[in-house]
């Protein structure tokens, strides 16, 4: 049986690496909280390793999710590393959120050291981990890319490749532009409702049947209005992406001014101890501006 390591077991590598243990891989699992591979341990079937290298050496497919660019360089790199421990022809799938610039970087270092490295960025929050509905966006080489796929699939609801290294990052980059747009104009639209003194329920059951109808009305319109943000992707994360986004718009000269505008909100909402709140969180913003 193949065997596959995880890295990093937060909100989402938890789920995910659950998933490829149940799929019947034999899973090998690193957190640098130890307790939390103690509790995964619990309800799974896997192995604990005490460092990223020890994983490393032991299996064929590594997985990696964690917070930051300087995360992952530090897990890769770090003493007791995945660098120095990795075996030829391992494929590394790194499931981070970062720059395209950094997955540039570990794919020409991977090649150096005859593995491979996938930026593979994901979509659908907490709730597609745990339901193994996530979209996966994926840039590296090809064909790892389709032996990494029986693995991937065991989380996932769609996965894509979307060209050379830094590909997938790039995508997620479109990913979090769209969502940061359509959240500030639903905040605006629950808001606009409220004041108008309409019924915000019956309004959502009319326009989600129309041309407004989005994941996000779907599935935020109503906890807005209730004025819960306790769930999802927290605003700290959405700041860490559009920071990423703005950094590269300014390098390849795209216009994104709605999105620096949005990112701007989020810092507000930061500042205003909101950090850890979900992204639909701006309707907060607007309420107390009003």
């Amino acid at each position: 049986m193949l065997k596959v390591g995880f890295v990093g077991l937060g909100v989402m590598g938890f789920p995910m690496s659950s998933h490829i243990s149940s799929a019947g891989f034999t899973t090998y699992i690193y957190n640098r909280t130890a307790n939390t591979s103690h509790q995964w341990l619990e309800s799974n079937k896997g192995i604990i390793t005490e460092t990223p290298g020890e994983l490393a050496e032991q299996v064929e497919i590594l997985m990696l999710c964690v917070g930051r660019d300087e995360d992952v360089e530090e897990v890769v790199f770090g003493k007791n590393g995945i660098i120095e421990k990795i075996r030829p022809g391992t494929i590394l799938v790194d499931h981070t959120t970062t720059s395209a610039t950094l997955s540039k970087k570990m794919n020409r270092i991977f090649e150096e050291n005859e593995c491979f490295y996938l930026d593979a960025p994901v979509s659908g929050g907490q709730a597609g981990a745990e339901n193994a509905m996530l979209t996966v966006m994926i840039g590296g080489d090809q064909e790892a890319y389709k032996k990494s796929l029986n693995v991937i699939n065991s989380y996932s609801k769609f996965i894509n490749y979307m060209g050379p290294s830094g590909s997938g990052q790039l995508t997620k980059m479109v990913n979090q532009i769209s969502i940061a747009g359509l959240l500030q104009a639903l905040a605006e639209a629950v808001n606009f409702s409220e004041k108008a003194g309409l019924d915000s329920k019956n309004v959502l059951d009319v326009i989600s049947k129309g041309a407004a109808q989005s994941w996000q009305m779907d599935n935020r319109w109503e906890t807005m209005t209730k004025d819960e943000f306790d769930f999802g992707f927290a605003v700290d994360w959405m700041r860490k992406d559009l920071d990423i986004v703005l950094e590269e718009a300014k390098k390849i000269g795209a216009n994104v001014e709605l999105t620096e505008l949005i990112n701007n909100y989020y810092n507000e909402l930061q500042e205003s101890g909101g950090g850890r709140w979900d992204t639909s969180s701006l309707l907060k913003r607007i309420r107390n501006k009003v």
